[in-house]
């Protein structure tokens, strides 16, 4: 069987431009995965909400294929474990993290300081700084400064008989064993992740014991960043072509042509972030409390005492997720009783303004434990306290009022009140009270519309007399 003429070079030219765009289709999936980068914001204080949100945004980086993370920072600093967990997923990443701080102004301090020097490539804007990576303990307060060693002229003279000491040159250690040895675990850490990537180790175990910082420029001269970039385009430039090394191996950045996508936090994250804050958590808790006490003094209202356990119950956990000083706790929770302890009893405001004093100390004291971006502002403290008391006065003068003037409702209101004879009645009658119409009793003669006073109530029956002047003054001081 014969072909017809041209078949075989149609065929060529059908297989050529077959393979053309099967290749084309293939290529296509690659390039896109590996022009994506996404990009983390690590703003403010690094908690336990932060962590989560950047530790999940590399989790996305690895599922969907990216070829680079950014965490853009400003952070003064926070806690330990948060910190350490975002430098144990970074270490981890198949995907190239770039810690960039910007922008202008911005700061890398204290656990940003081990965060940008455990990245595969460590960036900063110009005019940013970073340092001051001293560890702090969450009672307040950092490691004491390391004291120098004494000169040979203020050893303590020795006797004829007494041996030299083999360790008189020996400087002793500052601080208790646990600072020192808090403080020894913090240099080693952050010199393991300097050295890991090449950058100055020296330098960066001066920012843990003598809390030393710097500026971008400085950094970069001193080799512990890699590069100063004005902006993320210039940043993608920059590290184009780049080798860095991760665990898989080492692998050579390619920014060109990429796109960045923004990675916004999750609402729960969201939320735990805005009840993580000491502000927050104070109100939170004067709520709580505030619902529970009106629950208290107003049984089956229902709506206060929900409110409030729900603001105690979140009040407790954000105490959880960020440092307190429970001795300032317990001062405020003093300041609150004496405030309601202000309504009973007559003390002419003694009890108030301690309780006051104590709400405000203990508020300044309960978040005053040195953990940079977890402090509270003197003056929003005073200005709640004042608030908070003089509302406490308020509801507590209230119930006590209420509590006075005595039962509003059934039998208790029924006894002692006055109501309006229907008709002339001697025994049995009817008498107008409360609106509505009630069988009644007198043993005296009562005439129609009179005003009669409620003695004792047995079952539906009123037994009643009519009104003396003692006992309409009596009603009305009880209204």
């Amino acid at each position: 069987m014969t072909r017809p003429r041209g078949w075989s070079a149609a065929l060529r030219r059908s297989s050529l431009v077959l393979a053309a765009l099967s290749s084309l289709f293939f290529a296509a999936g690659p390039v896109a995965a590996a022009g994506l980068v996404l990009q983390l914001d690590l703003e403010g204080a690094l908690g336990v909400a932060t962590a989560e949100y950047i530790i999940d945004g590399l989790d996305q980086a690895r599922e969907r294929d990216a070829s680079l993370v950014i965490i853009r920072m400003d952070t003064p600093g926070g806690l330990v474990e948060p910190m350490r967990d975002i430098i144990q997923a970074i270490l981890a990443s198949p995907v190239p993290v770039v810690t960039y701080v910007y922008p202008n102004g911005a700061r890398a301090d204290s656990a940003g300081t081990y965060i940008l020097l455990a990245s595969h490539v460590a960036a900063m804007a110009p005019t940013t700084h970073l340092g001051a990576a001293s560890p702090v303990a969450l009672g307040g307060g950092s490691p004491p400064p390391e004291e120098p060693a004494p000169r040979r002229g203020d050893e303590p003279e020795r006797g004829e008989d007494e041996a030299p000491d083999d360790h008189a040159d020996e400087a002793p250690q500052p601080g208790t064993a646990m600072e020192r040895k808090i403080m020894n675990d913090a240099v080693a850490y952050i010199r393991g992740l300097a050295e890991r990537h090449g950058r100055n180790a020296d330098w960066a175990e001066r920012a843990v014991r003598d809390a030393a910082t710097l500026t971008a420029e400085a950094a970069l001269a001193e080799n512990v960043i890699d590069l100063i970039a004005a902006d993320r385009d210039e940043l993608l430039r920059a590290i184009h072509g780049r080798e860095v090394r991760l665990d898989t191996g080492h692998t050579t950045l390619d920014t060109e042509n990429v796109v960045v996508e923004q990675v916004e936090p999750s609402w729960r994250i969201k939320f735990l972030s805005t009840i993580a804050s000491p502000e927050i958590a104070l109100l939170l808790g004067v709520i709580g409390l505030y619902g529970l006490l009106l629950e208290a003094y107003n049984p089956g209202a229902i709506v206060p005492g929900v409110v409030g356990v729900i603001c105690l119950l979140l009040a407790g956990y954000a105490l959880q997720i960020i440092p307190v000083n429970f001795a300032g706790l317990g001062l405020i929770l003093v300041g609150l009783a004496l405030i309601v302890a202000e309504a009973f009893v007559p003390s002419f405001g003694a009890l108030g303004l301690g309780g006051l004093a104590a709400f405000i100390f203990g508020a300044i004291m309960m978040f005053d434990t040195g953990v940079p971006g977890f402090g509270i502002s003197v003056t929003f403290v005073v200005v709640f306290a004042v608030a908070v008391g003089l509302s406490m006065l308020l509801v507590m003068s209230y119930v006590v009022k209420l509590h006075r003037r005595g039962a509003v409702s059934g039998v208790g209101s029924i006894v002692g009140g006055i109501g309006t004879a229907m008709e002339d009645f001697a025994g049995e009658g009817r008498v107008w009270l409360e609106g509505e119409a009630w069988r009644a009793v007198s043993d005296v003669p009562v005439q129609k519309n009179e005003e009669v006073v409620v003695r004792r109530l047995e079952g539906l029956t009123l037994h009643v007399e009519p009104v003396r002047r003692e006992d309409r003054t009596e009603t009305q001081f009880q209204t």
